[in-house]
C-alpha cells in the first residue's frame, strides 16, 4: 500500500515557527475528521452532492461496456486521438504516461504488441493542432471526443475540424472512427451523437471533470491501449476501504488534508508543490494542479462569507527541478509545503559502469541509477528540513495500475476532506465559468450578444 511520511512537518524537526505538533493536532481534529469522513461516505449516494466519483471503482457495468468495446475495435486502428481539455484529458494523460512503456508513441507496432499509439489534443494552439493532424492518418485513427456538457468551445472546435476531415476522407464510414463520451441525456454532443450514430459512453451525473478519471472518461482510453482496467479498479476499491476509516491515525488522505490545511491557515504555507521522483509520474503533478486549484480556490465559504481562500498548487519533477526550483524552496519565502512522491521499486535497474575511477566522479561507478534518484529524493527532503521547510513523502511501491489508481484516488479523497476543513464547496468552479461565458460572447454564441458588446468595450480600453 501507499505510505505517507509526515515526519518533516513536525515541529520537532523543523521548529515551532514552521512546523506542527502533529500528534497534538491529530488529537485536536480527531472528532472533526471522523465526522467529515463519515459524512462524505453518507452523502456519496445522494443526487446533487457531486460525490459519485467515490463509487466509480465499483461500477461493473461501465467496466464491462468499456472492455467489450475495446475488444470490438482491437486491431482496427493505429492511433487513438483523445479530444478533451482539463479534467477530460489530464487524468488520462497522467495514467497513460505512467503505465504505458516510456516513449510509447515512438515504439514500433511490434514493440507495442500491435496496440495503438495515443495522443491527447488538450489545447487549441493552431500550430500544435496543425502539426498533429499532419502526421496522423485519421483514416486509421479512433477519435474519442470527451465533454460532458457538449458545449466546451475548445473540445467541440477540435471535433468540428477532425470530423470534417474524417468525413471528407471516409464518407459515411467516418462514424466508425468516432466515439463520444458525454452526458447520458442532454447537451450538444449527446444530440449530435444520436443524430449521426456515434458509439457513446457516459460521463456520470454528479461527477465533476477533475474527479472523472476513473469513469469512462479515463477507462475507455486506458482499455483501448491495453492498460488493465481491472487492476485499476481493484486498486481504487482497496484504497477506498482504507480511506473509509474515520480514525485520522489510520487514514493517510485525512492526514495529508489536515496537514495542508493547518500549514496554510496556521503557518502561512499556502503553496503546495507536487514533486514526483519518477518521470512516468510527471503528469500526475499536472492532474493534481487542476484537482487542488479548482476544488479549493474559492471566494465564498458555505455560509456565503467572503473568504478568498485556497492553497496554490505547483508542479515539479524530481530530480530535474532540484536544478531549477529547490534553490527558491530552500532559501526563498518559507511559504510552501512540498509533496514528494518516491517510487520504492522501479521496473528496471540500470547500473553505472565502474569507469573514470581516477576522477571525482569515480564514486558513482558500481552504483545504480535507481539508487541515485532515490538518494536525490531523500537528500533533498533532509536538506529542506535543514532549512526548516515542511515536506511530506508519499511512497508508492511500484508504478503499476493498482498503485497509480490508489495514488490518484487518495489525492481525490484528500481534496474532498480539505474542502470540508475549509468549509467551502469543493465541487463548484464559478471562476472558470466566467471566462467560458466571455469566450462564448466573443465567438458569437447566440444569447451572449449583450455580453459581447460589454466585453468588446472592456477589451478596447484594457
Amino acid at each position: 500500500m501507499l505510505e505517507l511520511n509526515y515526519r518533516n512537518v513536525d515541529e520537532a524537526i523543523i521548529g515551532h515557527e514552521n512546523g506542527l505538533n502533529i500528534k497534538q493536532e491529530f488529537e485536536n481534529y480527531k472528532g472533526t475528521i471522523a465526522r467529515i469522513i463519515a459524512d462524505l461516505n453518507k452523502r456519496k449516494d445522494k443526487p446533487g452532492q457531486w460525490l459519485q466519483w467515490m463509487n466509480l471503482g465499483y461500477n461493473e457495468e461501465t467496466l464491462w461496456y468499456v472492455k467489450e468495446y475495446a475488444a470490438m475495435v482491437q486491431d482496427r486502428f493505429e492511433n487513438i486521438l483523445v479530444l478533451g481539455i482539463g479534467g477530460s484529458a489530464l487524468g488520462g494523460l497522467a495514467v497513460t504516461e505512467a503505465l504505458l512503456k516510456p516513449y510509447w508513441n515512438l515504439l514500433t507496432s511490434e514493440q507495442r504488441e500491435g496496440l495503438p499509439r495515443i495522443f491527447f489534443l488538450d489545447n487549441i494552439d493552431p500550430d500544435t493542432m496543425t502539426g498533429l493532424l499532419e502526421i496522423l492518418d485519421l483514416k486509421k485513427t479512433l477519435v474519442n471526443v470527451i465533454t460532458k456538457s457538449g458545449s466546451t468551445a475548445e473540445t467541440m472546435s477540435q471535433f468540428m475540424i477532425v470530423k470534417n476531415i474524417l468525413e471528407a476522407e471516409l464518407g459515411d464510414d467516418y462514424r466508425k472512427n468516432i466515439v463520444a463520451t458525454t452526458d447520458k441525456r442532454t447537451g450538444v454532443l449527446r444530440q449530435i451523437a444520436e443524430q449521426e450514430g456515434y458509439k457513446t459512453f457516459v460521463v456520470p451525473d454528479d461527477v465533476g471533470g477533475r474527479f472523472s478519471v476513473f469513469s469512462a472518461v479515463g477507462l475507455l482510453p486506458f482499455a483501448l491501449v491495453g492498460i488493465d482496467i481491472d487492476e485499476i479498479t481493484n486498486g481504487i476499491k482497496d484504497m477506498d476501504l482504507l480511506l473509509k476509516n474515520t480514525d485520522i491515525n489510520e487514514n493517510i488522505a485525512a492526514q495529508n488534508a489536515l496537514i495542508h490545511y493547518l500549514m496554510d491557515t496556521q503557518k502561512g504555507k499556502n503553496l503546495s508543490v507536487m514533486m514526483p521522483y519518477s518521470s512516468r509520474l510527471k503528469y500526475v503533478s499536472d492532474w493534481y494542479v487542476q484537482l487542488w486549484a479548482e476544488s479549493l480556490g474559492k471566494n465564498k465559504d458555505k455560509a456565503g462569507n467572503d473568504v478568498q481562500i485556497g492553497p496554490t498548487p505547483i508542479k515539479a519533477l524530481g530530480a530535474t527541478d532540484q536544478h531549477s526550483q529547490i534553490q527558491l524552496y530552500n532559501e526563498g519565502p518559507n511559504n510552501k509545503i512540498i509533496n514528494f512522491i518516491r517510487v520504492k521499486e522501479f521496473d528496471n535497474t540500470m547500473e553505472i559502469p565502474p569507469i573514470f575511477e581516477y576522477t571525482g566522479i569515480g564514486y558513482l561507478g558500481g552504483k545504480t541509477i535507481n539508487q541515485l534518484i532515490n538518494a536525490e529524493a531523500d537528500s533533498t527532503r533532509v536538506a529542506l528540513a535543514d532549512y526548516q521547510r515542511p515536506t511530506v513523502t508519499i511512497t508508492i511501491p511500484k508504478v503499476n495500475g493498482y498503485y497509480v489508481a490508489q495514488l490518484l484516488y487518495m489525492l481525490e479523497v484528500q481534496t474532498a476532506i480539505a474542502g470540508e476543513l475549509y468549509n467551502i464547496d469543493t465541487f463548484s468552479q464559478p471562476g472558470v465559468e466566467q471566462a467560458k461565458n466571455y469566450t462564448y460572447a466573443l465567438m458569437g454564441r447566440v444569447g451572449y450578444e449583450e455580453s459581447a458588446q460589454v466585453l468588446q468595450s472592456k477589451i478596447a480600453t484594457a
